[in-house]
């Protein structure tokens, strides 16, 4: 199998750069806008961000049929990324409410450029994954190629979640998305460049094949069943971490008392992923992605359970359970994003697109409802919205819900993750190399 060149893996994984800003910010700051900027209630402000994701589950296998269709027609899938490169400004739109609008009305503009923004996304994000299972490479080779894209995407995430809340204190929201929005368009250009240098390394011929429309396609990939387990088991990884995430900010202000903790818990989220990522490419190697994965989920749910103590246990100790979060996130993002590949090449690697929109659909679906999760928890503590101008004091139980939502709710989620995951039953087989002589069969569950 060919091992690909470092320029080419650079280039690729620099378009996640930009994608690291679009799932780390709206997640970690949109939330907190509604409630605590624009004095939107916790029900209508999680339903806000629930319902652009719900068009997605539609949205992304539509995208990958058009561009499996794509490659086959020309070859490769840049043309819809190109499209997608308008992302920025819908992620500028987010943070620019016309002055004095609250409650429901913002609720609605907020909506409305999520929905734009996700559209972008799509098009960008689902043949900029779908790229992987393009190649003529084998299992240890995509785990080392996402393994840069997480490095990258790590790094996006780790200085978009430092920065963001940085520059909103300092200049404002709207300043905020104008800043962060012009670095993202730079690296995703970027990475269509990548995208090319890598199909010019290892392209397999595109195969032949009817595009399938959104729905069919959605359930074509579903009738997979090994599939099924691994993206079933991905949305609840992903909607737990985006959970953990859109709680940060009212567990700093409500729980510690220290708003400016924020960005702290966000480094020490993010910042050991850095480190974590080589590592678990090792570990993968040495022992196989799921066997990993399903170490990094309980590592996951271990760190959660520390953080449901709240104040009665030190700050220090608080930090270093949100780093080992962290350090288990890393392999969260990599081996699941390395086994999707696997499962392509086994089945129909002609529909890579299709697959790949129904798992970014699933992970979009994740990054909604983690949210609403999470301003459900807030809705059933009694959580009062208000603007920047009003001091609201929560209630006790307020406050119990805002810390068992940070820490026992995810925990939750990430033992059902578990469970789901030792459906799965490819792993062996495509380390072995079997899926790699036989494309197209592979064990199904039922």
């Amino acid at each position: 199998m060919n091992r690909l060149p470092r320029p080419s893996l650079l280039g690729f994984a620099a378009g996640s750069l930009g994608m690291g800003v679009w799932v780390t910010v709206p997640g970690l700051l949109l939330l907190f806008f509604l409630t605590d900027v624009l004095a939107v209630s916790p029900t209508v402000a999680g339903l806000a961000l629930l319902f652009p994701k719900i068009l997605d589950v539609l949205l992304h296998p539509w995208v990958g049929g058009l561009s499996d269709a794509d490659r086959r027609r020309h070859g490769h899938r840049r043309r819809l990324m190109l499209y997608g490169c308008a992302l920025p400004v819908a992620f500028a739109l987010l943070f620019v409410v016309p002055g004095g609008t609250t409650g429901w009305p913002a609720a609605l503009w907020v909506t409305v450029a999520f929905v734009l923004g996700n559209f972008a996304f799509a098009l960008y994000q689902v043949p900029y994954l779908s790229t992987p299972a393009d190649l003529a490479i084998g299992y240890d080779e995509r785990t080392r190629l996402m393994g840069f894209r997480m490095v990258v995407l790590t790094l996006g995430i780790l200085l978009s979640g430092v920065l963001a809340p940085l520059i909103q204190d300092k200049a404002g929201y709207a300043a905020m998305g104008a800043t962060l929005g012009f670095g993202m368009l730079a690296t995703m250009l970027v990475g269509v460049r990548g995208v090319r240098l890598l199909n010019d390394a290892a392209r397999s011929p595109a195969a032949g094949g009817d595009r399938a429309p959104g729905l069919r396609a959605l359930l074509d990939a579903l009738r997979d069943g090994q599939y099924r387990w691994l993206v079933a088991s991905y949305l609840m990884m992903s909607t737990t971490s985006h959970l953990v995430l859109a709680a940060v900010p009212y567990y700093a202000t409500y729980e510690l008392g220290r708003a400016k903790l924020t960005t702290v818990l966000v480094a020490a989220f993010v910042a050991p992923a850095l480190v974590a990522t080589p590592l678990w490419v090792r570990v993968a190697r040495r022992i196989g992605k799921q066997p990993g994965l399903l170490i990094a989920q309980a590592t996951f749910v271990a760190g959660c359970v520390v953080l449901a103590f709240g104040r009665s246990v030190s700050i220090a100790t608080l930090v270093a359970a949100v780093a080992v979060l962290g350090i288990a996130f890393a392999a969260l993002q990599l081996l699941p994003f390395s086994m999707v590949p696997d499962v392509v090449r086994a089945a129909d690697p002609a529909k890579a697109g299709s697959y790949l929109g129904v798992w970014t659909a699933a992970e979009a679906t994740g990054g909604a409802l983690g949210p609403f999760i999470y301003s459900a928890c807030l809705a059933i503590g009694g959580f009062v919205g208000s603007t920047v101008d009003e001091d609201v004091v929560q209630s006790p139980f307020a406050h119990d819900m805002i810390r068992l939502g940070f820490g026992l709710v995810p925990a939750v989620l990430m033992l059902v993750s578990v469970l789901l995951q030792r459906r799965y039953v490819l792993d062996g087989q495509a380390r072995s190399g079997a899926a790699e002589v036989e494309p197209g069969v592979h064990p199904r569950a039922a």
